[in-house]
């Protein structure tokens, strides 16, 4: 209980430590929120960029300010228990923070929809693609130095390391040099719908927002077409498939 609780000294130690993750949570709602109010305010294509740029600034300070109160070592503003971890780990890693994204996401559809409907949780899912799917690709442009214009290869490259990359297993096909096809073989959503016997999500209008933004973002030539998504119908080595031209 909190009752007569006025300074954060009063709290007990379970409760000061429930705190500190609460203020961390604070900290990357701030964030998201500021992005948020200048995408609204400048538009996507500038928010995009002051964001990697408040993200060069910011993380050295955070990240030396994190390790002074947690008590870890970094070398290059990494955490040097990182770098001393061996390949299969940090992949593991990376499947886990694909695994929690993943879990995140659904856990915000689930709550909207059992507030108000399936029909508005889409809504939200899809508008959310919109804005997460750009900066998902800038975040992979920037990390690998890709150039503005990537092309097919870049895309390529890019849809390797999408979050959902680390969970689900996909194909992609150089079909002509103006063209490649991405097939998505296993989602981890609709195989664990399928082990639970039900249909498919209806993934398609979610799937035309996100991968025509993530192309366009990569190198604005870039056009999508959807060959088949749920609910389409598909045959059973891809759950959906898309062509990426130029």
């Amino acid at each position: 209980m909190t009752d007569g609780v006025e300074k954060p000294e009063q709290l007990s130690k379970e409760q000061m430590a429930r705190l500190v993750m609460d203020l961390l949570y604070r900290t990357m709602v701030h964030h998201t929120l500021w992005f948020n109010e200048v995408e609204h305010q400048l538009g996507m294509p500038k928010a995009l960029e002051m964001m990697n740029d408040v993200w060069q600034k910011s993380y050295p300070i955070q990240i030396k300010r994190l390790s002074e109160i947690f008590s870890f070592k970094l070398q290059d503003s990494v955490p040097e228990v990182l770098l001393t971890k061996e390949k299969p780990e940090l992949l593991k890693m990376m499947e886990e923070l694909g695994k929690n994204w993943l879990a995140g996401d659904g856990v915000w559809f689930q709550t909207v929809e059992s507030n108000y409907d399936m029909g508005e949780a889409k809504r939200c899912n899809d508008s959310c693609w919109a804005r997460f799917s750009p900066f998902e690709a800038v975040a992979i442009k920037k990390f690998f130095q890709l150039p503005e214009a990537a092309g097919l290869t870049g895309l390529k490259k890019a849809l390797r390391f999408r979050l959902y990359a680390y969970i689900n297993q996909q194909s992609i096909i150089d079909e002509s040099p103006q063209s490649i096809i991405l097939q998505m073989n296993d989602c981890r959503v609709q195989s664990a719908r399928k082990r639970k016997g039900l249909e498919d999500y209806p993934c398609k209008s979610a799937g035309l927002v996100e991968y025509r933004t993530f192309a366009e973002t990569i190198d604005a030539r870039i056009r999508t077409e959807c060959i088949g998504c749920p609910p389409d119908s598909h045959p059973s080595d891809w759950f959906c498939c898309w062509r990426f031209y130029s």
